[in-house]
């Protein structure tokens, strides 16, 4: 296939240097023109306003890219598995289409379908590309002939009566449908009469159904990472927009977004229409086990990360728990005297067991034994258990995971009459809270003054009183 360069034209000349860099130049006239962040498609043209002149030179001289060398997958390849988008940098129509014929979803079967839907004076093209030192592949719509204009309404009765397969129609026509509600409301229009002009009708089209032909082919669970949004502003023909888009920003509701710290339209209104209807949740990585990756490229440089969006597919693993905060280590005994036991939980607390004990058991034959149970954080369940090991005749330790919830706790150090004691104060929301002298404290102090621990304690109780609350004159 001849490849040439692609020169669509927007009508809204984004002069922002960043965008995705689809190849396509709409000028929709959809209120501010559809395709004001050059959609899906065309982010290559996106001069947004702000001439940030990047001068991204990287002379690395990286061999041409080749397509990827992974095998075709068949149908139904993702049935039972997870698909993730990852799009650390934002996502577009084309670029998701890409990305999932990288991962192995064949050309052909995009081809086949989007000729079903009678269209003309277009040429689809999948190639091989390189965003920095990433390989990857774009997939381009090339338009080389006049368009009708076409509304909501129209485009959405074309796909209705395309011959596809019919759970890839009614997910096209469900995308499109966010898409044009998004517009119209954006416009405060009619969703029937949203207007889609010439080219951007087409482009937008083809992605919308050649992603949703991917998607249904795979039969995957689709998972998307949040979405990253640029800033700044678009200029379009009835002046400027901020980005993040409108029309993106609405049809991202209920979705993650965070702010990707530069100035440039990351994600389009296509992409965001589509990535919103087929994305069953959101986050950052799930629990998989990768099996392929494929990438999705934009054109543009972005001044801070590869253009990229990244689907991976593979095997979903049970969620697994999050990882205990604390453990329960336990050693049977039979065989030590209750000295050495005594010992055994001093030297555990001394080695920063947060607490100590042993319960008395009936083991193997009725002989009485003990068990020494110890509760220490997790990351020093090693340490804890060679200590357990050393001071008891056990040969074993059990390990038991556990979590543990905790009233907040300060420590307030209080002056009595026999001297300074520590105050422990549990506090949260479990009702009052627990208000405690540091027992070492009043023991020492009450050994000095010859009285007796309860009599230090009841004093630093009515010094902690007097501290919090103090008498007003």
């Amino acid at each position: 296939m001849t490849r040439r360069p692609i020169v669509h034209t927007h009508s809204h000349e984004h002069s922002h240097g960043h965008s995705h860099g689809h190849s396509h130049e709409h000028s929709h006239e959809h209120s501010h023109e559809h395709d004001h962040h050059d959609h899906d498609h065309p982010h290559d043209h996106h001069d947004h306003d702000h001439h940030h002149d990047h001068d991204h030179d990287h002379h690395h001289d990286f061999p041409e890219p080749v397509s990827s060398s992974q095998p075709a997958l068949s149908a139904g390849s993702g049935a039972g598995k997870v698909l993730l988008l990852d799009a650390p940098s934002g996502i577009a129509g084309d670029m998701s289409v890409a990305a999932l014929l990288d991962l192995g979803v064949p050309f052909a079967v995009v081809e086949a379908a989007i000729a079903q839907l009678g269209l003309s004076g277009y040429r689809l093209e999948h190639r091989a590309a390189r965003s920095g030192a990433i390989g990857g592949s774009r997939f381009v719509v090339d338009v080389d002939a006049a368009q009708p204009q076409r509304d909501y309404a129209t485009i959405d009765a074309l796909i209705a009566r395309a011959a596809l397969e019919p759970g890839a129609r009614e997910l096209a026509r469900r995308i499109f449908r966010c898409l044009a509600e998004a517009e119209a409301e954006v416009h405060r229009t009619p969703v029937e009469t949203v207007t889609f002009h010439e080219v951007g009708a087409v482009d937008s089209i083809v992605d919308i159904v050649a992603a949703a032909v991917c998607f249904q082919y795979l039969g995957a669970s689709v998972v998307a990472s949040p979405l990253p949004l640029g800033r700044g502003t678009v200029r379009c023909q009835h002046g400027l927009l901020p980005l993040p888009a409108p029309a993106t920003l609405l049809c991202l509701r209920g979705v993650p977004t965070y702010d990707a710290g530069i100035e440039a339209e990351l994600v389009t209104p296509t992409g965001a229409a589509i990535v919103a209807t087929v994305a069953q949740r959101f986050e950052r990585w799930p629990s998989l086990s990768p099996e392929r990756v494929g990438m999705g490229l934009g054109t543009k440089v972005l001044a801070d990360r590869p253009n990229a969006l990244r689907a991976v597919l593979g095997e979903p693993l049970a969620t697994a728990p999050a990882l205990a905060t604390h453990v329960v280590l336990e050693a049977n005994v039979d065989d030590m005297t209750g000295e050495l036991a005594g010992h055994a939980i001093e030297a555990l607390l001394a080695a920063g067991a947060l607490d100590c004990w042993a319960t008395p058991v009936t083991m193997k034959k009725g002989r009485p034994g003990l068990v020494i149970s110890a509760l220490t954080q997790t990351a020093r369940a090693d340490e804890l258990s060679r200590a357990l090991l050393r001071e008891t005749s056990s040969i074993g330790v059990r390990r038991i995971a556990a979590d543990r919830v905790e009233r907040p706790r300060r420590t307030v150090r209080v002056e009595t009459p026999f001297g300074a004691v520590s105050i422990k104060v549990s506090e949260g929301d479990f009702g009052p809270p627990q208000i405690k002298p540091e027992f070492d404290d009043c023991a020492r102090l009450a050994q000095a003054a010859g009285v007796p621990v309860r009599e230090v304690m009841r004093a630093a109780l009515a010094a902690y009183e007097a501290k919090v609350q103090p008498t007003s004159l």
